[in-house]
């Protein structure tokens, strides 16, 4: 009897003390969620983001951390008295674990840091959505792989063994994936030489491709035609093709021909004056560039002049509205003048009525 009980009096010690971890993890989990928040607030006020980046980052994965300490601290309470074998599986656990929320946490802190460098209003400058990106794809790919080999050294395996295996399959997945790697290193070749970015508007001389760059990824960029639907394009097809980028361009260029009519070449000298003036003072029309009003040929019914001019704006919309306001004061010149704009026309000279010819006399 005395010994069931004291049986019986360890087996509720044990319980207890995990209750107590359990119970002291839940408060420690509680308290420091509330400290990170107020933290967290606090350097709001800063005028730095960097340190708002790393309290961003450690949310999460300071939680996780203090469960996981708390409850490998119970699992070897509980293991010691119900088998003693199970330490060493926990403390392996245990450090995976660490690796894993270490991990976590510098993750955090790549993508925090690629939406501050990118979004954050604390910056004067703001770095190319395209460069953050890129950078913080490579690092964290570095720390994953970093961190799976120091888990493999962790569960017993030798790091030497993986790399060198991992050399002789990566030659024969060379070969087998050589349209893979050729958009890897066609998607690298994206990211370090930037022809364009998210949200340009791109379009191709060779390919039938054009439209507004919404993606570019690793093996494909995604790419929103202006009938709204969404192109996939292998990267490897940006080494091999000619790509225009109209994002880019700093001026627009107005290039129309008119015609007058050929009645009224006596105008025309006074007329190509008086436009080119209304180009030179022309409020969204670029001065500084090249800008010609002059008469170009001696079309099938019209006398034909060009106006050549580059336009401030370079939106598409804004572009339009300038190009239609130059027109109209161009046809106002014209008509200013008693000229007007020749339309397609076709004389017709008749012959005058000539007497029949006499007829002749049959051969004998």
């Amino acid at each position: 009897m005395q010994v069931y009980l004291g049986l019986g009096d360890t087996k509720m010690h044990w319980v207890v003390r995990v209750f107590l971890v359990v119970l002291s993890t839940l408060v420690v989990n509680f308290v420091a969620t509330r400290i990170i928040t107020r933290i967290d607030k606090q350097l709001e006020r800063t005028k730095t983001p960097w340190d708002n980046v790393l309290i961003h980052a450690a949310q999460k994965p300071v939680g996780v951390a203090i469960w996981l300490i708390g409850l490998s601290v119970a699992a070897e309470i509980s293991g010691t008295e119900m088998d003693p074998g199970l330490t060493s599986l926990i403390q392996s656990i245990r450090e995976i674990g660490v690796v894993v929320i270490l991990t976590w946490f510098i993750l955090r802190c790549i993508s925090e840091s690629e939406k501050t460098l990118t979004h954050s209003d604390k910056l004067k400058t703001h770095v190319d959505h395209t460069t953050a990106s890129a950078i913080s794809k490579l690092l964290r790919a570095s720390v994953i792989i970093t961190s799976v080999l120091v888990i493999l050294q962790t569960l017993g395996y030798s790091i030497s063994g993986v790399l060198a295996f991992g050399g002789i399959g990566g030659i024969a997945v060379g070969f087998a994936a050589k349209d893979l790697l050729a958009n890897f290193f066609g998607g690298l070749m994206v990211y370090l030489d930037r022809p364009f970015a998210i949200g340009d508007w791109i379009r191709s001389p060779d390919q039938n491709i054009e439209g507004t760059v919404e993606h570019i990824g690793w093996r494909q960029t995604r790419i929103r035609t202006f009938e709204k639907r969404p192109l996939y394009v292998p990267n490897s097809t940006f080494s091999l093709i000619s790509v225009e980028n109209p994002s880019r361009m700093t001026h627009r260029r107005i290039n129309e021909t008119i015609g007058v009519r050929y009645g009224d070449f006596s105008l025309l000298p006074t007329i190509l004056a008086d436009i080119k003036e209304m180009i030179a003072n022309h409020e969204d029309l670029d001065t500084n560039q090249t800008y010609m009003v002059n008469f170009n040929q001696f079309g099938p019914s019209s006398l034909d002049f060009f106006i050549y001019a580059y336009t401030k704006t370079v939106d598409w919309r804004t572009f339009h509205n300038v190009k239609q306001d130059v027109l109209f004061q161009a046809m106002q010149i014209i008509e200013s003048h008693g000229a007007e704009v020749a339309f397609p026309t076709h004389t017709i000279h008749m012959a005058k009525d000539m007497p029949p010819e006499p007829a002749q006399a049959p051969a004998q």
